[in-house]
């Protein structure tokens, strides 16, 4: 028989809201195999920790979470038409379920966020359910920060070398110039001698302290047409606190289109940037002064029919040796394997996959690259896969 746990609170008509309330002094506690589903506001105004269980948010108004103290949540989950603004921060001890909906943080607050503690996870993110405002991880070393705005989700890459006690991002859909309060303009015009333009339509804020490399992606209205017609020349670029001007943190070469794809900086410090976003550099640049070639693409239909079941490419019959990337839209690798054949069938074979891996694969767009070390040759393209 499911556990279920009784929780006694107290509910209470808001005095600014004809909304109830559900208001927490100190008697709430979630226990293993508890569940609880809030379909009002709360207020916290006690120490909420140490639940085990399921906190749930349901509903199609705008629920709201405010007080006094930060509630702390094991499991948690939205389906919420009308999203959760948060005007108190929250943690997250395992596993945060999107299932429609986001959570809704005030930028111009960034000590407010949702915080990934530990070994703490999501999934379901998408653009209509992720994170508007800040996202924070404690304790973690590689993350993929679920942020976006109010129309897609635009999430950041974080791949650390050692641990962030603590980390903390958030996504605008701005241009850096102006950008909103408490920001000030991290003037666009203002680049170092490599940087040739930086875009002016998105932005990325990222706190932390311990050396990263950062993946960012962009897609049709990140514009970088207007950057560059050479996805080549494609570069992630950070504004340096120390030079006040935008400098060219590159560390890969780019992966896809004018309209779609990714790139890694280098490692750097975040806290010595005060933004990262997408720019181009001048040509000729040297690191990307190699060749790239597209090849076709593919769709991998993992139903069992006996038809596009796997990945099969066919001219890697012809080298000896090659080694093969997949990467999700976003830029987060997801398979990869030295001599390839035919191997993936929609399921990822690194670790970075901490939920579903039993499900596989969601469906969607993926980005591969090929390199054949006999030739020196680099290949890429997308594929589709589907269930």
């Amino acid at each position: 028989m499911k556990l279920y746990t009784y929780i006694l609170f107290f509910l209470f008509a808001a005095t600014i809201s004809a909304q109830t309330a559900l208001y927490n002094n100190g008697n709430l506690r979630i226990h293993e195999g508890g569940q609880i589903g809030f379909h009002t506001n709360f207020i916290n105004e006690s120490p909420l920790d140490n639940n085990l269980g399921l906190a749930g948010f349901y509903g199609s108004e705008l629920l709201t979470v405010s007080g006094t103290v930060t509630p702390q949540f094991h499991d948690m989950e939205i389906a919420l038409e009308n999203n959760m603004q948060l005007n108190l921060g929250m943690d997250n001890t395992n596993n945060t379920n999107f299932i429609f909906g986001s959570i809704i943080t005030p930028v111009a607050q960034p000590n407010v966020f949702y915080n990934f503690v530990d070994n703490s996870f999501y999934s379901g993110e998408n653009d209509f359910s992720k994170i508007e405002g800040y996202a924070a991880i404690t304790n973690q070393q590689n993350f993929g920060f679920p942020v976006g705005d109010d129309l897609f989700l635009r999430p950041l890459i974080i791949n650390s070398e050692s641990v962030n006690l603590f980390a903390k991002c958030a996504y605008f859909y701005e241009n850096p110039s102006n950008a909103p309060t408490p920001l000030t303009s991290f003037d666009t015009g203002a680049t170092d001698l490599d940087v040739e333009m930086v875009n002016t339509t998105e932005f990325w804020r990222l706190e932390g302290t311990v050396p990263s490399s950062v993946t960012l992606s962009w897609n049709g209205r990140s514009s970088i047409a207007n950057l560059t017609d050479n996805v080549d020349e494609v570069i992630p670029v950070g504004f340096s606190k120390a030079s006040r001007q935008w400098v060219n943190l590159v560390g890969s070469v780019p992966v896809g289109t004018l309209n779609e794809g990714f790139v890694t900086t280098e490692s750097f410090i975040p806290d010595d940037y005060e933004a990262i976003t997408l720019g181009s550099s001048k040509s000729p640049f040297e690191p990307f002064a190699r060749d790239v070639l597209f090849i076709d693409n593919f769709y991998v239909s993992v139903n069992g029919d006996g038809i596009n079941d796997n990945f099969y490419i066919e001219e890697l019959e012809e080298f000896n040796s090659n080694f093969l990337q997949i990467y999700d839209r976003y830029g987060l690798k997801v398979f990869e394997k030295t001599d390839y054949v035919n191997e993936f069938v929609g399921f990822s074979n690194l670790n970075n996959i901490p939920f579903g891996e039993s499900e596989g694969l969601p469906t969607g767009v993926y980005f591969y690259t090929i390199y054949i070390p006999e030739d020196d040759l680099n290949y890429q393209g997308f594929l589709y896969l589907s269930r």
